[in-house]
């Protein structure tokens, strides 16, 4: 089963190459990317993107997260990505589900949802 990083990955690529964005973590990083003449701001995490287009490019990845969310719905179902969260972030040998509820929350999962499939697929990791 994919991950939301998956689905999500060749459209930010796409985004980032129309606004012209890029990462840089360093001023040398940036004084290799950046173009003469171009004013730049950072979008945050690294992300450097010309002020012309900024707005756009937060558009465009707003736009990439909705679809990608929606693909991984229709792909997978709601009940799987659930349990594929619960398993990425540990929640069977924690029981804590709050980074999963986290994760889970641009779906728009309720919290007992999560819970209730957190308790149905349990016994599958332990022996009660």
């Amino acid at each position: 089963m994919k991950y939301l990083s998956e689905y999500l990955e060749d459209g930010q690529t796409a985004a980032f190459k129309k606004a012209g964005a890029f990462f840089a973590f360093s001023e040398k990083q940036f004084g290799e990317q950046k173009k003469l003449g171009v004013k730049y701001m950072s979008l945050g995490s690294g992300m450097i993107c010309p002020e012309a287009t900024a707005t756009v490019m937060l558009e465009e990845l707003d736009t990439v997260v909705k679809n990608g969310l929606a693909q991984d719905v229709a792909d997978n179902g709601i009940d799987a990505i659930i349990v594929r969260e619960l398993a990425n972030h540990e929640a069977y040998y924690t029981y804590d589900l709050d980074s999963t509820i986290d994760a889970l929350k641009d779906y728009n999962i309720s919290d007992e949802d999560i819970w209730a499939v957190f308790n149905r697929e349990k016994s599958k990791h332990y022996d009660e």
